[in-house]
């Protein structure tokens, strides 16, 4: 029997169980990790959701931070709303430390508090070749400039909300929260495993 591909979930807090879900139904095994030895058996990472603030402390607290440093030079990683503020090179309103793995800045909380949350369709671009999707944003951060080599995938109102940076991928929605798999068999791609 062949063995399944196994994706990480970072899971230190925040919105681990619907990654859980949807790569299960993609006939992924998903792994929740929680230390650096857990990170060794996987072929990619989902940085989740959650409150990018807690994420830092946990991640000092479980000694994770040189293990994933490590890990986004060999191996991708996908950052979802505050999963991207943790990858980006830059962060806004406050600033905050970071993993500086993305060439993005990124500005927390740009679209308002809990209350202001909304789902939307979102505009491809022409280096997105999946089907359409929507999202649902939370408390989300705001991509404000884009590195020389970060390629756009998805926009909001003109604004990319999801790109690619060699094998990385941020977005600053929750496509968990969504019925479509688009986006999460985009990453099994760059992991190799689709």
């Amino acid at each position: 029997m062949v063995a399944k591909p196994r994706i990480g979930i970072l899971a230190l807090q925040g919105a681990v169980r619907p990654h859980v879900e949807k790569l299960e139904r993609l006939g992924v095994e998903p792994v929740e990790v929680l230390t650096p030895y857990s990170l060794r058996s996987v072929e990619g990472l989902i940085v989740p959701g959650g409150e990018s603030t807690a994420f830092l402390h946990l991640i000092e607290m479980n000694n994770l931070w040189d293990a994933l440093l490590e890990f986004s030079g060999e191996k991708p990683l996908w950052g979802i709303c505050a999963g991207a503020i943790l990858m980006a090179a830059e962060v806004l309103h406050p600033a905050q430390r970071s993993l500086n793995v993305f060439d993005v800045t990124v500005e927390r909380n740009a679209y308002g508090r809990q209350l202001q949350s909304f789902v939307s369709a979102l505009e491809p671009s022409p280096a997105w070749e999946e089907e359409e999707v929507e999202g649902v944003f939370i408390r989300a951060p705001r991509i404000k400039s884009l590195g020389a080599r970060v390629v756009p995938l998805l926009s909001y109102k003109n604004e990319t909300v999801m790109a690619r940076e060699g094998k990385h991928l941020i977005s600053t929605f929750h496509p968990e929260l969504t019925e479509s798999s688009a986006i999460h068999r985009y990453f099994l791609g760059l992991c190799g495993t689709a």
